[in-house]
């Protein structure tokens, strides 16, 4: 067993190492830093694995081999492009993996949390509206909060509360009348993203109340119901907000726009074009043309210099994540710990599909950062909360 657990960790310290090592060997002088970086994130694997592995012998193993790959790759593409912004990553990472592993050691039963509905209701209500009237507009989106010493994305936290509020509160379903309290949350927390110009939001909002709704009741009528009001919602939004339109306008011709508007577009699908299948190699693509390469166009920025094969095993690491996830919840033993698996996997899921979708120009582009590979704080400990009460669930549905 424990040649077993060692084996698991051999491919992903050569793959940090390789990464790593591949970045300092291209540097006029080598750079020892990145060799450093690689060396720090072993320890902190190896930690993970071990306290997982060691303490929580029943639960899913493979959660921690995802919450370690995925990082290794955002971080090493990050130093590649700015070994300042890496380092803030790795502290970022380090909160992160220390909040999943202590999820999993000091939380009690998770079924003890669902009596608090009216608390999450009330943090899902006051995060949802923080950047409405005291956020800062960035990349065209109402959706940052700047207190001086830190700035944060309201809208992270409040996925948390809400898929916690949708779980206390849909697991004893009983009828439609049920389902009148949740869907006028919904409804305002969906106004408040549209108010605040986040569509990527919106978007995940939406999926995770489906994803939870059909669920819970196993109807259809509930979800289409749910849908076409949603499709209401954004005809009318595309008509009453000029940023809304224009995000459709770019989306169906870039090219017209290629030198204002779509401009980011354009060079990420450039970008992507270059790269090919095998890349151009990590250090000689030229991301410096791509606009918010750190965060929203990380993707474009690992297609031009590692692949698209590599960047297709990246989206296989992804489904897996999510199939172990849903595996996690179709196995819980009570109807809230289920509906937290489900809508945290369909949350981390949604966040996946709406990024690439935006970079491949398949859906309308969004600000949202790509789950544990992205540059952003708020996102990484969102994700690493997310999977740590994943991982919990995990050990209970055994």
């Amino acid at each position: 067993m424990r040649d077993k657990k060692i084996r698991m960790l051999v491919p992903i310290f050569l793959l940090t190492f390789g990464l790593f090592f591949n970045i300092a060997y291209i540097q006029p002088v080598f750079d020892v830093g990145a060799l450093m970086m690689a060396g720090v994130m072993c320890v902190l694997i190896a930690y993970a694995h071990f306290v997982i592995n060691k303490f929580f012998t029943s639960g899913d193993k493979f959660l921690v081999t995802f919450v370690s790959v995925l990082p290794v790759i955002g971080i090493a593409v990050l130093y590649r492009l700015n070994p300042a912004t890496a380092v803030r990553q790795v502290l970022w990472f380090i909160m992160g993996i220390s909040a999943f592993i202590s999820l999993v050691i000091i939380l009690p039963d998770l079924k003890r949390f669902m009596k608090y509905r009216y608390l999450y209701l009330v943090g899902t209500v006051v995060f949802m509206a923080m950047a409405t009237f005291i956020g800062e507009t960035r990349f065209g989106a109402k959706n940052w909060v700047d207190l001086g010493f830190i700035s944060f994305q309201p809208s992270e936290f409040g996925k948390i509360f809400f898929v916690f509020y949708l779980a206390s509160s849909l697991q004893s379903f009983k009828n439609l009348k049920s389902l009148i309290e949740p869907g006028i949350i919904v409804a305002i927390s969906l106004g408040f993203m549209v108010l605040q110009r986040d569509l990527g939001s919106a978007m995940i909002f939406a999926f995770i109340a489906l994803a939870m709704i059909y669920a819970t009741t196993s109807k259809v009528k509930y979800v289409l119901a749910a849908t076409a009001l949603g499709s209401l919602g954004a005809v009318l939004s595309y008509y009453v907000f000029p940023h809304i339109r224009n995000r459709v306008v770019i989306w169906r011709d870039p090219w017209l726009y290629a030198q204002n508007e779509s401009y980011q577009i354009v060079q990420g699908l450039y970008a992507m074009a270059s790269g090919g299948l095998f890349g151009r190699g990590l250090g000689f693509g030229s991301p410096e043309h791509i606009p918010v390469r750190e965060s929203d166009y990380i993707f474009a920025v690992i297609v031009e210099e590692l692949g698209m094969i590599f960047a297709f095993g990246i989206l296989i690491l992804y489904f897996l994540l999510f199939y172990r996830n849903i595996r996690s919840a179709l196995k819980a033993h009570s109807a809230f710990t289920s509906l937290l698996a489900v809508g945290f996997s369909v949350m981390i899921a949604m966040q996946v599909i709406v990024i690439i979708g935006g970079v491949l120009n398949m859906i309308p582009l969004t600000g949202i950062t790509l789950p544990l590979i992205s540059y952003g704080g708020t996102s990484m400990l969102t994700v690493f909360f997310s999977l740590g009460i994943i991982q919990k669930i995990s050990e209970e549905a055994v």
